[in-house]
């Protein structure tokens, strides 16, 4: 018997990033908003580039599997998580909002 295998949707994050920041820091505020802190500066995509490998590292996906959608140039942003379920996107947004209390 064959069984046939649907891949979820990509998870879709919507997150304010914060460039010069002293570490890069991933924040979830009580209401579930999403703050990034980046050490790298908004100048010339360098923001861009930190906080996708950032997360990344988080979710444990390869940066090729990140796509920065919306908000090239301003720092509310949306970012799809081709490789990760909803579920792990609130398991991984969870365990920050715990560290954030």
């Amino acid at each position: 018997m064959r069984r046939l295998f649907f891949a979820a949707m990509p998870a879709i994050l919507h997150l304010k990033a914060k460039p010069n920041s002293k570490a890069n820091q991933l924040l979830v505020a009580p209401d579930g908003s999403v703050t990034v802190r980046l050490k790298a500066p908004a100048q010339d995509g360098k923001a861009n580039a930190c906080l996708l490998a950032y997360l990344a590292g988080l979710f444990g996906v390869r940066k090729s599997s990140i796509t920065l959608l919306t908000g090239h140039t301003a720092p509310f942003k949306k970012v799809s998580l081709d490789t990760v379920d909803e579920a792990s996107l609130q398991q991984v947004l969870a365990r920050y909002q715990q560290l954030a209390t």
